[in-house]
């Protein structure tokens, strides 16, 4: 009697796809993504590697959970607003305003009038109420966008002040100088890296001059002998002032002292400001600029501001992260030191692992030099590679031959996930 051929005992595709966990995940993640597993899983049973009965057990296994491939990290570096893990994550009342923003939505209809409507407005209004200071707000898609927007709008042609002290890279190689001459404008240098006065200003301008241009540096510090120039002196020079603060806080803080903010830059007459909103506001990624309602009205109506403007799941989680509760990046930077110490304390309890001391950072270009002391858990660092694999991924710090969990960027309903996560990388590496 002849073998039988085990080809011929592997499920049809249709068969496969009828089992009810497969079914809803082709409701989820739509059904060629399913089907693409499904026949994998099929081939896997031709070449013998799975018995025809699982097939269908292995397709659901292969399947993600999200039709993303987008994975969900516990960041456990202590670096608040971690640039490489998508910066300011969002707070439940910015998540569940997306979820709403992602049907139809009245983002651009007035339903009173049934006619068109200022695009975003609540979102504007509760910008201009979190700065009244502001004469008019705008939204475009980063902070980067922001500044080119303003410089094109107020200087294309022309000329404009800056600092050579304030000739920053902004990031991933991208330099201010690059950014802004893009545009169409000319820059004018003035001072030395480290020092600048106010008549190096008055000196360089000219005929040709459209406006000065104020950059905080951001992610490092020049210390020592130095000297810059404050906004309130540079709007003596009778052109308008461009302030990018960059991280995005609107008020002073007492935690970042030395952080500028949007209501002091206007207050010491910027006619613009710009800043980011995914880094100290904590919220979406986008660009944000107040100024006077003259300057403002002016940048939305340039041609540009087309191009650059925000979408309607931006605008949402915007207005509820300005009108909203704590946001995620403020309970970690005000996190209660004695409740972060007896949360590591109990962790490293857990794992049989010991506490240290760990400096954690504010991160994303801003706090620039400011430490936020803390603790971490010290384990062996060949643990970090099996933590980033797990599920969720658990991103911690190495340094000084250990790999450091942070958990003043963790919410603590998390700590548990990270105690399982460690246990379980452990157990992969036994």
């Amino acid at each position: 009697m002849s073998p039988v051929d085990v080809r011929r005992q592997v499920p049809r595709t249709d068969t496969v796809l009828a089992d009810a966990r497969l079914a809803e995940a082709a409701g989820r993640l739509g059904r060629e993504r399913v089907k693409a597993v499904v026949v994998a899983a099929q081939q896997q049973a031709r070449d013998g590697l799975i018995a025809p009965a699982d097939v269908a057990d292995a397709a659901v296994a292969a399947l993600p959970r999200l039709a993303t491939g987008l994975r969900e990290v516990v960041n456990a570096t202590g670096v608040v607003l971690h640039t490489n893990l998508g910066r300011a994550p969002l707070s439940d009342a910015a998540r569940q305003a997306v979820a709403r923003a992602g049907g139809y939505t009245d983002v651009e209809f007035d339903l009173p009038t049934g006619t068109r409507a200022r695009r975003g407005r609540t979102a504007i209004d509760a910008l201009a109420a979190a700065v009244p200071r502001a004469g008019g707000v705008h939204v475009v898609n980063n902070g980067a966008a922001a500044l080119v927007l303003a410089t094109t709008a107020l200087a294309a042609g022309r000329e404009v002040i800056v600092s050579r002290g304030e000739m920053v890279e902004i990031g991933d190689g991208f330099r201010l100088p690059d950014l802004v001459e893009s545009t169409g404008a000319r820059l004018r240098e003035v001072g030395t890296t480290n020092r600048v006065r106010l008549e190096d200003y008055r000196q360089a301008m000219g005929p040709d001059t459209a406006a000065v241009l104020k950059v905080h540096p951001s992610n490092f510090v020049i210390e020592g002998f130095t000297s810059a120039v404050p906004v309130h002196d540079l709007a003596t020079l009778g052109v308008p002032v461009i302030a990018d603060v960059g991280s995005g806080l609107l008020r002073p803080h007492p935690l970042l002292p030395d952080e500028p903010d949007v209501d002091t830059a206007l207050d010491a007459g910027a006619a613009v400001v710009t800043c980011s909103g995914d880094k100290l506001l904590g919220g979406p990624q986008a660009g944000l600029v107040f100024g006077t309602a003259e300057l403002v009205d002016l940048l939305r109506r340039h041609p540009l501001a087309r191009a650059l403007r925000v979408d309607k799941l931006t605008l949402a989680a915007l207005e509820a992260t300005v009108g909203g509760p704590t946001t995620p990046t403020w309970t970690a930077l005000d996190a209660d030191s004695t409740t972060l110490r007896e949360r590591t304390a109990s962790l490293a309890l857990t794992l049989g692992a010991q506490v240290v001391d760990h400096h954690g950072a504010v991160g994303g270009g801003g706090g620039a030099g400011v430490a936020l002391p803390g603790w971490a858990v010290a384990l062996p660092v060949d643990l970090a590679a099996a933590l980033r694999a797990g599920d969720p991924p658990v991103v911690g710090r190495t340094a000084h031959g250990h790999l450091l969990l942070d958990l003043r960027c963790v919410p603590e309903r998390d700590d548990a996930r990270i105690a399982a996560a460690v246990i379980s990388a452990r157990a992969r590496l036994d």
